[in-house]
């Protein structure tokens, strides 16, 4: 191989790593719950099914947002976005960071994910 080939693969390698660096790992709504300090105010990725939603708009203004509960069958936890809510039974996935409200006797009362972005599942 010459130096220019050498060179161009190493750089598409060095690429490569920094944007996978750069994804949240996926993790089930289970270890978050079970272990929320370890996940406090880090960026993770979930997906599931939406089991509740509860959205709210500002009249006369473009503002919108609300909190939403997804279900990943292992367990759930609340989603706050400012954007549009999606419907019940929506099926997505959703990246966002995780904050925790306080712990009382081994369970958490708090845990949230806040919604950086979601995708939803094409049908």
């Amino acid at each position: 191989m010459n130096k220019k080939v050498k060179f161009i693969a190493v750089l598409l390698l060095v690429s490569v790593a920094l944007v996978l660096a750069g994804c949240p790992k996926r993790v089930s709504i289970a270890d978050i719950e079970s272990d929320p300090g370890r996940f406090a105010d880090k960026k993770v990725a979930i997906a599931g099914i939406v089991t509740t939603s509860y959205g709210i708009s500002i009249p006369f203004t473009k503002e919108a947002g609300g909190i939403y509960k997804i279900d990943d069958g292992t367990g759930s936890i609340w989603v706050y976005t400012d954007r549009s809510v999606p419907g019940k039974d929506a099926q997505l996935g959703v990246k966002g960071k995780v904050q925790r409200g306080f712990t009382y006797k081994g369970k958490n009362y708090g845990l949230v994910l806040i919604e950086d972005d979601r995708k939803f599942k094409k049908n």
